[in-house]
């Protein structure tokens, strides 16, 4: 079922899905999901990811408690890429402490932070 849904076939298996405010609009991160956090995202109606990095899934809050609670999902037309409408709970969407992880723009020649800060990640983030 979950294949007529997204085509896990294409980018060995890993999907970019767009975290976007359900409310605002808001671009909040990108990260990637396998038929596996797909799964547990429709299931538990929590954003889980997986983490390229780690090589694991890694359920969004699960050491910020900064949790994304599914509002909808779409999918685009080649069914390989996501958009989760969410609600953000918490406040803060990006491991660095900030609510987007788009909190940077070019402007004049560099780059300029113009985000909203939330926590300290030295302070959440204790591994």
């Amino acid at each position: 079922m979950i294949d007529t849904y997204i085509d896990f076939g294409k980018q060995n298996g890993l999907v970019p899905a767009i975290a976007q405010d359900w409310k605002t609009g808001e671009i909040l991160m990108l990260a990637y999901m396998n038929r596996e956090a797909f799964e547990e995202t429709l299931n538990t109606g929590r954003a889980c990811y997986y983490s390229r990095s780690r090589s694991k899934l890694w359920r969004k809050g699960e050491e910020s408690g900064n949790f994304q609670r599914v509002r909808e999902v779409r999918v685009d037309c080649d069914r390989d890429t996501i958009v989760l409408k969410v609600e953000q709970v918490g406040g803060a969407a990006c491991h660095t402490g900030y609510r987007s992880c788009f909190y940077r723009k070019i402007e004049n020649g560099g780059l300029v932070e113009d985000g909203e800060k939330v926590f300290d990640p030295k302070e959440v983030y204790k591994s």
